[in-house]
């Protein structure tokens, strides 16, 4: 096999990732996915969790490489899975206080970040299952967003 080559499935383990929740003002911090899956939709910064690092340090870190944002994480919400033919990802989100509103600076796997007034989010292109998911868990008040059908993961 080449470097970029993914094992045969059989061989294949789920990553474990992180997804911090940043609610600030009324508004969510999210950032366009810059690469598969999901390309081109807006989705909850984070990221794979690296070997020996913890999941609220993972969740920190990936705060910071992909907005520029600073953040304490505050504790535990709730885990999704994305499960594609190419990718298992399990996927544990944190609630992240932010420690002040810094620019906001893309990383390089993100393609735009912004602030999304809670109020809009059923107007912004989310991930496959998010909006489902942030009212599942509270985080979010009931809205519709039909590009998110039933039963699909984040």
């Amino acid at each position: 096999m080449t470097g970029n080559e993914k094992p045969p499935a059989a061989d294949r383990h789920p990553e474990i990732c992180v997804g911090a929740i940043v609610v600030d003002r009324g508004e969510l911090l999210l950032i366009k996915r810059g690469s598969p899956p999901s390309e081109g939709r807006w989705s909850l910064p984070g990221g794979r969790v690296m070997w020996g690092e913890t999941l609220r340090d993972a969740v920190v870190r990936e705060l910071f490489e992909e907005t520029g944002q600073r953040g304490v994480c505050e504790g535990f919400v709730g885990w999704t899975e994305m499960i594609g033919s190419d990718h298992h990802f399990v996927i544990v989100d944190f609630r992240v206080a932010i420690r002040q509103r810094s620019p906001l600076i893309p990383g390089d796997d993100a393609e735009d970040v912004a602030w999304v007034p809670l109020t809009e989010l059923s107007r912004v292109d989310l991930v496959p299952g998010l909006s489902a998911f942030l009212r599942r868990c509270g985080v979010v008040p009931e809205f519709s967003d039909p590009s998110n059908g039933a039963g699909a993961s984040r």
